[in-house]
């Protein structure tokens, strides 16, 4: 994968959703919840108002709604802008 992302922008791969039973009953991918944390897979250079305080390899938490979903490779990833990550994991 040859990703760079623009500006104030990071490529990141969403955890894998939580599978959980409820007394046998299987629960489908769409109604699974959406995981909120992943890990920071590439990151833009910043602009000049703001430099990139985020690094590949974070783990991150980001907002429900966040970033723009891109199938790159076969693999799911998260595009959104530095000011939609909420916290870094430590």
């Amino acid at each position: 994968m040859n990703v760079k992302p623009l500006a104030d922008r990071v490529l990141i791969e969403p955890a894998p959703a939580e599978t959980k039973t409820v007394g046998g009953i299987i629960i489908p991918d769409t109604a699974k919840e959406k995981p909120l944390k992943g890990t920071v897979v590439a990151v833009g250079n910043g602009t000049k108002d703001e430099e990139m305080v985020l690094k590949q390899g974070d783990q991150v938490l980001y907002g429900k709604y966040a970033g723009t979903e891109v199938e790159i490779d076969g693999t799911k990833y998260l595009i959104m802008r530095q000011s939609d990550v909420v916290a870094i994991l430590s």
